[in-house]
């Protein structure tokens, strides 16, 4: 049996959309399935939860949405050896670039139906699970200005998920500060006097498809840091069209780290998301949890038309 969770307001209504096509799918092929319709992350994490309680041989629970939705049901899929599958909806859809999912949603759901799996670590930060990235500074504030704004809407309509958060990076570079961080990573310790941000990534990419950590793997047992620091606000500027193609790693201004335990402390009060979803707390305790979930997944190869 497999297991829907449904967001109705992902993507301006693109969740109910998408749903709509599984489920024709899914009854063309007499495909068992129960669903789940949800309006916010706390109502999909409990009723998932009430769900996965009953006695059924569950094959999968797909979840048709954004990154948000996805994060809501972490909790509750860690060690349940139940594979999460993605099925995109959203306007960023991170997790679905992170894991090869394709936009198209007959071929995401095939992934699904596979039964193709493998292990993927997660993010724990104070306790909060993390899928694709823990984002605290600039960066978090940019996707915070996005999703509070009419850009995005109108941005989501025309499918144009990434043009929004271009939009946003121009917006937040009006009015934010840097300030001092120190990062505590498996043992070491580093100070940067005017940082702008660090992200501490899963997959390789965030923010609707920048490229923020290029050599981060989802089952690799380790996080892959981003610190942006010591530049001016025109250098930060230039910096994000590099991070669409990965090459901001060269950079004098960044420094790339990887380990497993991190605390990231912030002289001043920072914003926080993790999957864009909010989470500031200081100071920030990060640390993987290796193999806690399990995917559905597709090679490169899989997805090349024959």
């Amino acid at each position: 049996m497999y297991l829907f969770v449904i967001n109705k307001k992902s993507g301006n209504g693109h969740g109910m959309r998408t749903w709509s096509k599984v489920k024709s799918i899914l009854d063309s092929r007499q495909i068992a399935y129960h669903h789940l319709l949800t309006e916010c992350p706390e109502e999909a994490e409990q009723r998932t939860a009430e769900m996965l309680h009953l006695t059924e041989d569950w094959k999968a629970v797909g979840v048709i949405g954004g990154d948000g939705t996805i994060h809501s049901v972490l909790p509750v899929l860690r060690g349940s050896g139940i594979p999460l599958a993605v099925i995109p909806a959203g306007s960023g859809n991170d997790t679905a670039r992170g894991f090869n999912i394709p936009r198209d949603t007959a071929s995401a759901l095939e992934i699904m139906l596979t039964g193709r799996t493998r292990s993927a670590d997660l993010i724990s930060t104070s306790g909060v699970l993390t899928l694709t990235a823990v984002a605290i500074g600039f960066d978090a504030q940019v996707a915070e200005n996005v999703n509070l704004s009419m850009y995005k809407k109108i941005c989501n309509f025309f499918r144009a998920g990434r043009l929004a958060y271009i939009i946003g990076i121009l917006h937040t570079l009006l009015t934010f500060k840097p300030c001092k961080l120190t990062v505590h990573c498996d043992g070491g310790q580093t100070s940067y006097p005017s940082a702008w941000m660090a992200a501490i990534s899963n997959v390789t990419s965030y923010g609707g498809g920048l490229d923020i950590c290029p050599q981060a793997d989802p089952g690799d047992g380790h996080l892959d840091i981003c610190i942006v620091h010591g530049c001016t606000r025109l250098q930060l500027l230039r910096l994000f069209p590099t991070v669409l193609l990965g090459k901001h790693v060269t950079l004098p201004f960044v420094t790339m780290l990887r380990g497993k335990n991190l605390i990231v402390l912030f002289n001043e009060e920072r914003l926080a998301l993790g999957d864009g979803e909010n989470m500031s707390t200081l100071p920030f305790d990060i640390h993987v949890d290796p193999g806690a979930c399990k995917y559905a997944w597709a090679s490169l190869k899989d997805l090349i038309p024959t």
